[in-house]
């Protein structure tokens, strides 16, 4: 129980270091003035479309091998 509550301690002193840290100097500007942040989030996407597509995958292939058993039992 003491090991969480360090742990939420923890993350609940560095949420606001971090916020202080992007209002000082966001990178984004920067990225955003050569292009590349469009390349970045290209790339997310593509990413997130991919795990996607494939949890899509493997929850027919699931269903198809549970309906197999259920055809069995």
């Amino acid at each position: 129980m003491s090991r969480y509550l360090v742990l939420l301690l923890l993350c609940c002193t560095c949420v606001p270091a971090l916020a202080q840290e992007a209002a000082v100097a966001p990178p984004a500007d920067f990225m955003r003035s050569i292009g590349k942040m469009y390349v970045v989030v290209a790339v997310i996407v593509v990413v997130f479309l991919g795990l996607a597509y494939y949890l899509w995958r493997l929850d027919r292939r699931l269903t198809i091998i549970e309906n197999q058993i259920e055809d069995h039992a």
